[in-house]
């Protein structure tokens, strides 16, 4: 069985510092919203802020999806960051494990190696962050 190709030194310290990057930019957001809105109203804010930090991003990237050569519809991943990192929004007083089980999916379905699922209905939005490397 071959080993999963490890990611080298310069390409990890980039992609800590862009998740790094997206974290703040979601504690920036809870600071100054709090916990207990809709999905939707943090998503158009991560935006904000990613596009005032100058981070690039994708909203609601589309992904089509297939069986035996099919067309099934499509998923919809929250935003793709810098076209490295699938981050999923939630507003949910439970992560549940399937919430995980789907950034892992749009994680392998997009080809990005890292994921970040934030729940910004924490108390503290750091403790509702799951980061997720293929």
């Amino acid at each position: 069985m071959k080993e999963p190709q490890r990611l080298g030194d310069a390409e990890a310290k980039a992609l800590t510092d862009l998740t790094g990057a997206i974290i703040g930019a979601a504690i920036e957001i809870h600071r100054a919203l709090g916990p207990g809105l809709l999905e939707s109203i943090y998503e158009a804010a991560l935006c904000i802020e990613l596009g005032e930090r100058g981070i690039p991003f994708m909203r609601q990237f589309r992904v089509p999806a297939t069986h035996k050569g099919r067309s099934l519809g499509v998923y919809v991943v929250d935003l793709i960051v810098a076209d490295r990192v699938v981050v999923e929004v939630k507003s949910v007083s439970t992560v549940l494990p399937v919430l995980e089980a789907q950034l892992i999916t749009y994680m392998r379905l997009t080809k990005k190696r890292v994921g970040l699922l934030i729940n910004f209905t924490c108390p503290v939005v750091k403790d509702g962050i799951t980061r997720r490397v293929l």
